[in-house]
């Protein structure tokens, strides 16, 4: 049983961690709002909302899919019973005391005993909106023989400690950057030094022309705790307090909500305090520190279309690879004590990491070669076991979408009979067209299912 595992750990130690669980034989439950680790670690969803637990089948990404078409489906089903409801209603007052009054009666009964449907309900989400005010110069940040740590003044020994040195970096306008790499390695230490708020060992690093910095500090260091979230937007911009408070209202604070004091919220509160100063900056620069911490997974996700519809540069340090995966045309990795640049999208990355890898294995294996049969079969048998334990995890995982489709296609049968005894053509042709996708997609998990089963049992 784990709880929000990933907090914390950088992006190599989380990595482990998912290669660990997906190749353990036993059970988890797991509280997480790392989307990437869902995606890739578990093959069930239980989703708690409005003090109600349910289950989908499959991974984080199935989930969001299911979870749209079941509020969809109830919301189509409570409003078409309210039509029904309220037609029924207009049809007893006009006929309660006319020619068809039995009928009216008998109407009445029926609505009666009918049980209500409950409306859907939306979760409060954030209501975020970016723009920058102005335009940026084209070169937006540029680095030129960047050796990034601290000056003997920074540091306990006395001595100037380097971190990092970096290849000439340009950041252009409209360019997002993903800065990532393990903890300690000088990720933070890198967006002070361009801040100016630390002095490089050598070298330089340059904002460009026009540039409006807004820059959100990893833990919200850049908050005030004895301030209240009211006093901390009206630092952030001249408003009057009723706009403050309505303002603040766009990110869940309501009521006295805005009077607390900023030390007293919780971790997600602040971060939703420091995106509310950010977003009145009016920047076309954003650099980010971890701008998901603390933030639930409705929150991540309006946030990352908030930054994907950023009319502006982006530089961003974050774990959080759903975030970086939507976002970044570039990424900046921290490896020893050297920045490399890889141009392009993080899937992009991850294929030439892996090329990588591939070129370094292939060089070493003659070297291999020379260690004896003995080792190579042990390498042969771990690479089968996790593969078989790969096979049989996937297994499970259509079994459980397999038994969701049928259990759906059971209920559109029955829908499908009620509708075509009630003459509801339009119902019958939504219904019909629903079933043979379903029955489609059943088809497609079957005949894989039964791939993986013969490859098991061979």
């Amino acid at each position: 049983m784990l709880d929000e595992p990933t907090n914390h750990l950088d992006l190599e130690a989380v990595e482990w961690l998912e290669e660990y669980l997906i190749a353990w034989p036993g059970s988890l439950v797991v509280v997480a709002h790392d989307r990437y680790f869902l995606d890739k670690v578990v093959n069930r969803v239980w989703d708690l909302a409005d003090g109600r637990l349910e289950a989908y089948p499959g991974n984080y990404s199935t989930y969001v899919g299911l979870r749209a078409e079941r509020t969809a489906r109830r919301t189509a089903e409570y409003e078409a019973q309210q039509a029904h409801i309220a037609k029924t209603e207009a049809f007893i007052r006009r006929y309660m005391a006319g020619q068809r009054t039995r009928e009216a009666q008998g109407r009445a009964k029926r609505l009666a005993r009918l049980e209500p449907m409950e409306r859907p309900r939306e979760t409060g989400h954030i209501h975020v909106r970016m723009s920058a005010a102005q335009r940026s110069g084209d070169i937006v940040l540029r680095a030129r023989g960047l050796r990034v740590g601290y000056s003997s003044e920074g540091s306990s020994t006395g001595q100037a400690v380097a971190l990092f040195t970096a290849p000439d970096l340009e950041l252009r306008r409209l360019e997002r950057a993903a800065l990532i790499g393990p903890n300690g390695s000088g990720k933070t230490t890198f967006l002070k030094t361009v801040l100016g708020q630390l002095p490089p060992l050598s070298g330089d690093a340059q904002i460009g022309a026009s540039v409006a910095l807004g820059y959100l500090a990893q833990a919200h260091a850049n908050l005030d705790l004895d301030q209240t979230a009211l006093d901390a937007v009206l630092e952030a911009k001249d408003l009057k307090v009723a706009e403050a408070r309505n303002y603040l209202g766009r990110f869940l604070f309501s009521g006295d909500d805005v009077f607390k004091r900023i030390g007293d919220l919780s971790g997600g509160e602040r971060s939703r305090v420091a995106l509310a100063c950010l977003t009145l900056q009016d920047p076309n620069f954003l650099i980010l520190d971890e701008p998901t911490n603390h933030l639930d997974i409705p929150s991540q996700e309006i946030l990352e279309g908030v930054l994907a519809e950023f009319n502006g540069t982006v530089l961003l340090v974050s774990h959080d690879r759903y975030l970086i995966r939507a976002l970044a045309t570039q990424i900046w990795e921290l490896e020893g004590d050297q920045l490399h640049v890889y141009q392009g999208t993080y899937d992009e990355y991850l294929g030439e990491k892996q090329r990588q890898r591939d070129t370094s294995e292939a060089e070493s294996a003659p070297r291999q070669g020379r260690r004896g049969p003995a080792e190579r079969e042990k390498r042969e048998e771990r690479a089968v076991r996790r593969e078989q334990e790969r096979r049989a995890r996937r297994a499970g995982e259509l079994e459980t979408e397999i038994a969701a489709l049928e259990k759906r296609l059971a209920a559109l049968t029955d829908a499908l009979a009620e509708a075509s005894a009630a003459q509801q053509l339009d119902r019958v042709r939504e219904l019909g067209i629903e079933y043979d996708q379903a029955a489609r997609s059943l088809e497609q998990l079957m005949a894989e299912w039964e791939a993986i089963a013969d490859r098991i049992d061979a």
